[in-house]
């Protein structure tokens, strides 16, 4: 299963993409700004207190909430959500639960939606944009 080294290794390895310093999170710039499609699980530990650092945990951006969702239903122990991602287009998922080529998919398919267009479409195996993979 999955590691934050295997994570990094992945991410680093699309066009584009830098790690934030002192984060585990990944981007990559399109129009300006940086556009996140993978970042450790900031954990609430109390009702309205700080939030700390899951490194075990991955988020990871998906095309809509109905993929979460979808990805949630195919695989409740390596996937899941928290209040504070339930209308936004991620999945939370458990790195020692994840086998390593659904993470690979599912890393490239959120770069896939935070890459600008040309650069997806340059990327894509079949030249297209790609969309999430299916659970």
């Amino acid at each position: 299963m999955a590691t934050q080294d295997e994570v990094r290794r992945l991410a680093l390895s699309l066009p584009g993409v830098a790690e934030d310093p002192g984060r585990f999170a990944f981007t990559l710039a399109n129009g300006g700004r940086k556009r996140a499609f993978a970042w450790v699980w900031m954990e609430r530990q109390t009702a309205k207190g700080p939030r700390a650092p899951r490194p075990d945990v991955l988020a990871i951006r998906v095309a809509s909430v109905e993929a979460s969702q979808a990805l949630i239903g195919s695989a409740p122990d390596t996937f899941f959500t928290e209040p504070h991602y339930h209308s936004f287009p991620a999945v939370l998922a458990w790195l020692d639960m994840i086998p390593i080529e659904q993470l690979e998919e599912l890393l490239l398919a959120g770069w896939m939606l935070q890459a600008p267009k040309a650069l997806a479409t340059a990327f894509a195996p079949n030249g297209t944009r790609a969309q999430s993979p299916r659970p």
